[in-house]
């Protein structure tokens, strides 16, 4: 097991004390940085909500983002597997012939 580390990230208008992995420190500033970039974007579009609103929006935003692109990527391996069935065919036919 790696060792943990202590990273203090703002979130909104909160700051946490969190431990992350030392490999992982940098994705989490990158995703807090995201974050933080949509609740600007959000705030900026739908004015006079509360942080809560925003936040709760990122998240919705976020949980559908990664929604889609797992459903995506059953999509590509749903087509992976059948392009894989026609080529195994096409090989058949080649070698009865």
């Amino acid at each position: 097991m790696s060792n943990l580390i202590a990273a203090t990230v703002v979130i909104g208008d909160r700051t946490y004390r969190i431990k992350v992995a030392a490999e992982d420190e940098e994705t989490v500033r990158k995703t807090v940085k995201t974050i933080n970039d949509k609740i600007i974007e959000f705030k900026t579009e739908f004015a006079g909500k509360d942080m809560q609103d925003y936040i709760a929006m990122v998240l919705l935003w976020f949980a559908t983002d990664q929604v889609a692109k797992t459903k995506a990527g059953h999509d590509s391996e749903t087509l992976n597997a059948q392009l894989d069935l026609i080529e195994q065919t096409l090989d058949n036919q080649l070698k009865s012939n």
